[in-house]
């Protein structure tokens, strides 16, 4: 029997003062799934960096701020929210590293923005003010409830992994891919065209979601499996090392 642990690196949020935090969720929904979380704080020694990401089988980056305009070029409008230009190059860098190291990456909310943006993609800086006849994408509804339904595209690991062309999410963002990077492909859509999930067909592994499945894994078996399908991956990457 392969008892070999899994150890998921999870990307901690960054201030300005370059303090760290995280809410738990994101720490329990690998926890559930058989996986050790390795919280991963913001580290100005490159070399520590890199020793703590050989550690890991996987890296799950998180949601957060808002993703700086000025890493996909454009200028910050009124519109944008708070940003964190150290964090920006941050989760830039460690998404580098880990596709150096072909690992397993699962990227939420922000994390799925960041990751468009680090592969040449934008943004839509504020949906309401920039993206016509948008739905609701900032739920009034408890962050640990859907809000809204999304359709699953067929030929996708999505739709392999649920059998289902529609699921109901959560969602609470203001910014949304405008243009998608190189070498994405969209997963699911929400029902005004918005892409909420995505993949990188010629990597290993890259699945990115635009909703909050480590709030709702508890009570949606869908979500779960998000999660499931991540770790059991990263579990074959730790078999390799």
């Amino acid at each position: 029997m392969n008892n070999m642990k899994t150890y998921v690196g999870i990307i901690a949020g960054v201030n300005e003062e370059l303090s760290t935090s995280l809410l738990r969720h994101y720490v329990s929904c690998i926890e559930a799934v058989g996986a050790l979380p390795i919280v991963i704080p913001y580290i100005e020694n490159e070399s520590v960096l890199d020793e703590l990401l050989a550690m890991c089988s996987g890296i799950m980056l998180t949601g957060g701020v808002d993703v700086c305009p000025e890493t996909y070029n454009e200028a910050k409008k009124p519109c944008c929210g708070n940003t964190c230009k150290a964090r920006d190059e941050y989760e830039l860098l460690i998404f580098e590293k880990a596709l150096y190291s072909f690992k397993p990456i699962l990227a939420i909310c922000r994390g799925a923005q960041i990751v468009n943006v680090a592969l040449g993609g934008t943004l839509y800086q504020d949906i309401p003010s920039e993206y016509q006849n948008a739905i609701c994408h900032n739920q009034i509804e408890d962050k640990f409830s859907h809000s809204h339904e999304i359709s699953i595209l067929e030929d996708t690991p999505l739709f392999d992994m649920l059998n289902k062309n529609r699921i109901r999410v959560n969602s609470f963002h203001h910014q949304c891919i405008k243009e998608t990077g190189r070498l994405i492909e969209p997963m699911a859509i929400a029902d005004d065209g918005i892409i909420e999930a995505f993949y990188m067909p010629s990597y290993r592994y890259l699945r990115a979601y635009q909703w909050h499945p480590e709030r709702l894994y508890e009570i949606d078996e869908n979500n779960l499996k998000i999660f499931e399908d991540f770790v059991s991956e990263c579990k074959k990457q730790g078999e390799e090392k």
